[in-house]
């Protein structure tokens, strides 16, 4: 009885260490740069070199979206983008997601959009370019400005580098959340093209979650004017 005893101890221990340090690397998960706002839209993070490692570098389409965070929040998303994953239809509605902090408000006269919404539900690896839609795991809290002037620039390069050559580009978006922050203070954004070793895209850069006029609470979504 007692050896047996021994042998379940040494069971848990192990069951134990194995737990233990798959928590441990989750947590350590690469986090997003912090960057300071200055009043542009974007700016380059480590001269605009991308990061991915030889290893992570593929010509094999794929997509990985990281589960939401205890807080309900989405994180990493990493990809190797072509145009096999590129949609042939328009995309359905997300009208029915509410990512967190996702506190809408209308502001006429400061938002050049009619209606006049501050919030978007901002995909992390566009529609165009993945096929992805309604993904709870690829959707945060994004202000208009973030959306159209910040990320759409960059996703549109992507999408018709890839339309145009018929080839893979990796990707890599994080979004920034400060603490228990509902809403992220802005995404780090990666490309790089694959077969021609990023000489047709090479970016590396944050886009800041911020809307020119408007103050808002990064820790519950709620925003007022300036």
């Amino acid at each position: 009885m007692k050896h047996r005893s021994k042998q379940s101890w040494k069971i848990w221990l192990v069951i134990f260490l194995l737990l233990a340090g798959i928590g441990f690397l989750l947590s350590q998960r690469p986090k997003p740069v912090e960057m300071q706002y200055t009043g542009a839209a974007w700016d380059e993070v480590d001269k605009g070199r991308p990061s991915f490692t030889r290893e992570e570098i593929t010509d094999q389409a794929f997509e990985s979206y990281s589960p939401l965070d205890k807080l309900g929040r989405a994180g990493e998303a990493l990809c190797c983008l072509g145009p096999e994953l590129m949609p042939e239809g328009p995309r359905g509605s997300i009208a029915g997601i509410k990512p967190t902090g996702f506190q809408q408000a209308k502001y006429p006269g400061v938002i050049d959009d009619d209606p006049p919404y501050l919030y978007n539900r901002c995909h992390l690896v566009a529609y165009r370019l993945s096929g992805e839609n309604a993904n709870v795991c690829n959707l945060i809290t994004g202000t208009r400005y973030f959306n159209v002037t910040g990320m759409q620039p960059w996703e549109s390069k992507v999408a018709s580098y890839i339309e145009r050559t018929g080839h893979h580009v990796m990707y890599r978006v994080r979004p920034d959340f400060h603490g228990k922050e509902l809403v992220a203070r802005g995404v780090e954004m990666e490309a790089y093209s694959v077969e021609d070793q990023g000489k047709g895209v090479s970016f590396h850069i944050y886009v800041f979650n911020v809307q020119p006029g408007i103050e808002i609470d990064y820790r519950t979504g709620h925003n007022r004017l300036e």
